[in-house]
């Protein structure tokens, strides 16, 4: 008899819930209410990127969401010295290295895992003595995924942007075929494999469906559609367009299953 993929997890990033608070100042919207309100919707864990300008999460807001949640923490961050610190203070259950440009608008491609081994490979070591789970935040690229690996990076966060962002049909097909064989290689290389970014109730099933993928990680989709119909709401049913897709794929057992 079959049995369904494993469950797959959903992190809730709760950034643009504080660029809201920011743009006007004060304490209101909160995100640490919004990241306790995402665990009762049905969250997994929660996803933040303190970025080096501070322009939506800020280290208060850290400070707090590791005193006040009981979920797993997913810090976003660069590579850098401050970040490094900041990590190692807090201990978050995972960090997540991405790129960061101060002049872009949100996150725009991949970390090149490839180019920077030098610089990555003590920093991820670090991250890894002090008990936290280290993801690389990567196109769905074979050079990147092996980088990864000779980094002894656990975790990729595979880019979705490209696929969710194409405009035409066979567009968005290749883009999927794309991420599909990079979580194939992720598995081959034994990498835990995680995906993200633009994902919404439209483009999230086909990405869910890969048995491979163990963690989805969305925040500015859901924000967004909670003017419309509340955040708990919005995260409620992301959940279950993710369960739906999960439910299809099947899994033969193992050769020692009755």
């Amino acid at each position: 008899m079959n049995g369904l993929a494993p469950h797959l997890r959903l992190g809730v990033n709760i950034d643009h819930v504080a660029t809201v608070r920011n743009a006007r100042g004060g304490t209101h919207p909160d995100p640490v209410r919004a990241a306790l309100l995402a665990r009762a919707a049905g969250a997994d864990g929660i996803t933040a990127h303190l970025r080096e300008d501070r322009r939506h999460i800020t280290d208060t807001d850290i400070l707090r969401l590791t005193a006040e949640i009981n979920l797993p923490l997913n810090l976003e961050m660069a590579a850098t010295g401050e970040m490094l610190g900041i990590a190692l203070k807090h201990r978050p259950h995972a960090v997540c290295l991405v790129p960061e440009k101060r002049a872009e608008r949100t996150t725009e491609g991949g970390l090149d895992a490839a180019g920077q081994h030098a610089t990555l490979k003590p920093f991820i070591a670090k991250l890894s003595d002090a008990g936290i789970r280290v993801s690389l935040f990567i196109a769905a690229d074979p050079r990147q995924l092996e980088a990864a690996s000779a980094l002894q990076a656990p975790v990729v966060e595979l880019h979705t942007g490209g696929y969710c962002d194409a405009l035409l049909a066979a567009d968005r097909a290749a883009e999927l075929e794309r991420i599909q064989k990079a979580a194939a290689q992720a598995a081959s290389l034994g990498l835990e494999c995680h995906a993200g970014h633009g994902l919404s109730f439209e483009t999230v099933g086909p990405i869910a469906a890969i048995p491979s993928v163990r963690e989805l990680n969305i925040g500015h989709f859901l924000v967004g559609e909670a003017i419309f119909t509340g955040l708990a709401g919005a995260i409620k049913r992301m959940r279950a367009e993710i369960d739906k897709a999960r439910a299809k794929f099947a899994v033969a057992p193992s050769d020692g299953a009755k």
